[in-house]
């Protein structure tokens, strides 16, 4: 039935192309070819097989319990009929009788080939395992292949990746054929998709590209102290060294810019802004709200958290664009920074404008009077500038947590309506 030379020349191959060894493939085989026979309608013994790693050659013996009353023939064979076989059978033993391996002929063809499919999936999905373990949270790159629904696959030296929608900065595109860097995020043994899990939206993703652009962190001279980021917007990281020589902020922005540039380039313009570290929290916020100018600063220690004034012209450029400069520096710096209105003379039309956006939020139902003063103080005057806005937005902002949630529950409902 030519079964031998087949399997032959399988193991021969899958040893020399795919590396996967003959004692693993024969195995493998074996147990399928057995557990296919046992429910086999026809066969239904439960059966041993061999397979000799030179030839390829099949052999297979069909098990028996002796027993001096038979009542399955296919499990069970009499003690008269097992001394035929070995002279030494007695009741309760069990016995092996040598079948003729073309009974098995359909069985073991079918059975090889998805025992080999089988076997290939699995040796590829440890390979995989094995190669890309270690590279978890390095930079890889590869070759966009397809995408769907917002998902990029990617050929990563040979392995398939996929960049969900949720790890891709928001209005980045790739062509198929196009070369894309990206953060390996994760293994997910458990996907039947890719299993290289890819993002380029991960702060880790801009650390590690710090990480290789700048020679100092790679050799611990300089260390990020602190970093954050709001994909394809901006990223807010501080930076600290122990050496007296070393600029940490110029050795990350380089010569003319030359290191952070390259960085920037990577992100399609998203910017960065590189502050010194100190271990004073009021230092390291005058320089991390810069242009904006910080005053009547006061800080609470035990609770980790800065409350402080900026001027008229200061207030948009501090919070930032639905608060997002607020938040990532608040972030960056893991305290939790209150901002209000400096006091002073404030021109009567503006005083108008406020109170006009402050009725407008305060029309929202379950919305109160003192809930849309606050959202006003913090750059949200009308229910579009919700957009993006998240409940740790608020609670950044000075929000607690359920008010926070409470306040973008009423807004959503009152936008469906």
């Amino acid at each position: 039935m030519g079964t031998s030379s087949q399997i032959l020349s399988v193991l021969e191959y899958m040893e020399k192309e795919k590396g996967i060894s003959r004692s693993d493939m024969i195995e493998t085989i074996s147990e399928a070819i057995r557990l296919a026979a046992l429910k086999s309608v026809n066969a239904g013994h439960d059966v041993r097989i061999e397979i000799n790693p030179k030839t390829g050659n099949l052999q297979a013996w069909a098990i028996f319990e002796v027993v001096d009353s038979v009542s399955d023939p296919k499990t069970q064979i009499h003690l008269s009929k097992a001394l035929l076989v070995d002279d030494t059978a007695e009741v309760g033993a069990v016995i092996e009788k040598e079948i003729d391996p073309a009974l098995l002929g359909r069985i073991a063809a079918q059975t090889t080939r998805q025992a080999i499919m089988q076997c290939i999936r699995s040796f590829e999905k440890k390979r995989l395992y094995d190669d890309f373990k270690g590279r978890v949270g390095d930079i890889v790159t590869g070759i966009v292949r397809n995408s769907d629904s917002g998902n990029f696959y990617v050929d990563v030296h040979g392995a398939e990746a996929i960049m969900p929608a949720r790890e891709c900065i928001r209005g980045e595109e790739f062509s198929v054929g196009e070369r894309v860097c990206c953060l390996l995020l994760k293994l997910d043994p458990t996907s039947r998709d890719a299993e290289l899990i890819l993002s380029r939206s991960h702060v880790n993703f801009v650390r590690r590209l710090l990480e290789i652009e700048v020679s100092e962190i790679a050799d611990g001279s300089v260390t990020i102290r602190g970093i954050a980021r709001e994909p394809g917007y901006r990223t807010k990281v501080c930076v600290d060294t122990n050496d007296k020589n070393i600029d940490p902020v110029g050795a990350c922005v380089g010569t003319r810019g030359i290191r952070i540039k390259s960085i920037v380039r990577e992100l399609n313009g998203e910017k960065i802004d590189v502050i010194r570290y100190s271990d004073n929290p009021e230092k390291l916020l005058l320089d991390a709200m810069k242009p904006a100018i910080p005053k009547n600063i006061r800080i609470d220690h035990d609770g980790r958290r800065i409350y402080f004034e900026v001027s008229e012209g200061d207030l948009a450029v501090a919070i930032g664009k639905r608060g997002l400069n607020a938040k990532l520096t608040s972030r960056m710096m893991n305290w939790r920074l209150d901002i209000s209105r400096e006091n002073a003379a404030i021109p009567e039309n503006f005083v108008e404008k406020l109170e006009r956006a402050v009725a407008g939020l305060h029309g929202i139902p379950g919305v109160s009077d003192g809930q849309a003063k606050r959202l006003v103080e913090i750059g949200i005057t009308d229910i579009d500038a919700f957009d993006g806005v998240s409940v740790e937005d608020l609670v950044n902002s000075g929000f607690e947590q359920a008010e926070a949630q409470k306040v973008l529950d009423n807004v959503q409902k009152f936008c469906k309506k």
